[in-house]
């Protein structure tokens, strides 16, 4: 197949690109490199099968190539991208979502996008279930992103009224592991960049806000899991097993053997206190579930960053 990726430079989006060439696909990769970096894609550029496409998806595309699918990753989705870059996040996901939409119509394509747990805003149900509809602050500091989203879901689930489009959908939860940038204000790439400092782990509020974190091989077995498969979705991917904060800190501490101290700071401003998937659907239809245990993962991380 000729699959499009956007976001292809990016975190999840580059792994995504490897595995589809190790399974013999052809790639073309879309990235404007606002928070994608060439060197997550490097090595991939090697292959005749791998095409690399330096552009922003709000404008119109220019894809001579026949497309068999398009995988929709492209949006900056850290919450240091919301504070400099609220606009281009809602104009991602609402023209840029509406352009390879109209893409993916044109080729007969199929189109998976990537949503995520930010649709669920602040929750009031716990844990999350895709049939819950969220608890989001539209004009909140998160606002851009999260009903960037809501309204990207909702874009694409009326082209497959519209247009007859074969659309699936899924909410990504946090993920972690190599390619993620140093600085993207994440809580697993700043406590271990902090710790390999041996600087203050800086915890926001008390810590004992809760989130769920999945390492990005399992979470790219589960988006092609739903890439082959007849759901459409939403469906949830990510890891149900719930860790406050404060023990990721000491965890990561532990693991790189660091001198660090904990630093508290103000809690940010609609910042989730807790964030646990339901995956019933995700194990049911997909037979999807995590399988890299935290200890594992954080390893693998920080040996990638400790090697940059």
């Amino acid at each position: 197949m000729k699959i499009l990726v956007t976001g292809g430079a990016g975190f999840i989006g580059s792994h995504l690109c490897k595995s589809l060439l190790d399974k013999n696909h052809s790639v073309i990769c879309v990235d404007n490199l606002v928070s994608g970096s060439l060197n997550n894609i490097n090595e991939l550029s090697k292959s005749k099968k791998f095409t690399f496409l330096n552009f922003d998806i709000t404008d119109l595309p220019v894809i001579n190539d026949r497309l068999d699918y398009v995988l929709n990753l492209a949006c900056p989705a850290s919450p240091v991208d919301y504070k400099y870059l609220p606009v281009e996040t809602l104009l991602t996901c609402s023209t840029g979502t509406k352009n390879m939409l109209d893409l993916a119509v044109k080729n007969k394509a199929k189109f998976l996008h990537t949503s995520t747990s930010e649709v669920y805003g602040n929750p009031l149900e716990h844990p999350q279930k895709e049939s819950y509809w969220g608890n989001v602050n539209p004009i909140g500091d998160r606002s851009c992103y999260d009903e960037g989203k809501r309204f990207a879901e909702s874009l694409i689930v009326n082209y497959g009224v519209k247009y007859g489009l074969d659309y699936k959908i899924v909410r990504i939860f946090n993920t972690y592991g190599p390619n993620m940038r140093a600085s993207d204000g994440r809580v697993v790439s700043n406590f271990i960049n902090q710790a390999l400092r041996n600087e203050p782990i800086t915890i926001y509020g008390k810590g004992t806000q809760t989130r769920s974190f999945c390492y990005v091989d399992d979470m790219i077995e589960g988006i092609l899991k739903m890439m082959n498969s007849k759901e459409r979705g939403p469906i949830n991917l990510g890891n149900p097993n719930e860790l406050t904060i404060g023990k990721i800190a000491k965890l990561v501490i532990k693991l790189t053997k660091s001198k660090s101290k904990i630093a508290r700071e103000e809690l940010p401003k609609d910042d989730p206190i807790r964030r646990k998937p339901d995956i019933t659907l995700a194990k049911k239809l997909l037979r999807w579930g995590p399988a890299v245990p935290i200890e594992v993962g954080l390893i693998k991380t920080i040996n990638y960053f400790a090697n940059i």
